[in-house]
């Protein structure tokens, strides 16, 4: 199956990378110790596309910090996300000064989308920004990412996609295959919510010749059997977590059968 590139001519990417929405939200020596060894983790674990915004607190800070002399390491995506162009200026310089480059821009939840394009497309061609793309977690704001996808002004959007929410099968999905356009998939565990109840050993049994040992990697799975997704970022704030949803990443690839199984453990 061949893994659709962040656009059309775009770098290729880790099937699985690193969220950082609420995990890497933190404060304090031990608890920042902590998330920084979950960053390193993934860079070992070759889940180097990790996955940012202002939205998410203090995760900017201590992921930067977290990455530290092996920025170069990592493919990292942030995020604007404010109604006011000057701060979403404020937001973007505050960011390059943290990373020195932002390999995937993208807008957060559509929120005031073309200025934001305005600026980072100015800072793109001062070589600052690699990729723009666009994001939204909301079913009904899909119409107005599809325009904006239509728009060619981005390389990449970001959606969820998990057993529970599957609306990006009607036209997102399709689109972005359509325009070479690359796809990163939030929430592929439900915001977490979909790991809270597991299968059990037996149910999960059937995937095992798919390198299927958890439930967590039975879903990461499922989305990243769709050739059309490029890498799903599931969050965690667990060393141990970070290698075993790495190996989501790696083929072979659930058919539909085993994808219509996935769907119908997670209640779907």
């Amino acid at each position: 199956m061949e893994r659709r590139p962040l656009g059309a001519d775009g770098p290729q990417v880790p099937v699985v990378g690193l969220g950082t929405w609420q995990v890497l939200d933190v404060h304090g020596a031990a608890q920042e110790a902590a998330a920084h060894a979950v960053v390193a983790a993934a860079l070992d674990a070759g889940s180097t596309f990790v996955d940012t915004s202002p939205m998410y607190g203090e995760a900017e800070r201590v992921l930067a910090d977290g990455l530290g002399a092996r920025r170069d390491e990592a493919f990292v995506a942030d995020k604007i996300w404010t109604p006011d162009a000057r701060t979403g200026e404020a937001q973007a310089q505050a960011a390059l000064d943290r990373y020195g480059r932002i390999d995937l821009y993208q807008v957060h939840n559509l929120v005031n989308t073309r200025a934001h394009l305005d600026l980072l497309d100015r800072l793109r061609g001062e070589g600052r920004v690699g990729r723009l793309g666009a994001t939204h977690y909301r079913a009904s704001a899909f119409g107005e990412l599809a325009s904006v996808m239509r728009s060619g002004r981005i390389e990449a959007i970001q959606i969820p996609y998990n057993p529970h929410e599957r609306e990006v099968e009607r036209e997102v999905l399709p689109l972005a295959a359509e325009l070479g356009l690359g796809v990163v998939v939030m929430r592929p565990l439900g915001g977490g919510g979909l790991v809270r109840r597991a299968p059990s050993e037996r149910e999960l049994a059937p995937l095992a010749e798919f390198g299927v040992r958890t439930w967590a990697q039975a879903l990461i799975k499922w989305a990243m059997s769709d050739s059309r997704c490029t890498v799903a970022i599931p969050a965690t704030s667990r060393v141990e977590r970070v290698g075993e949803n790495a190996a989501a990443g790696e083929p072979p690839w659930l058919g539909r059968e085993e994808r219509a199984l996935v769907a119908r453990l997670a209640g779907a």
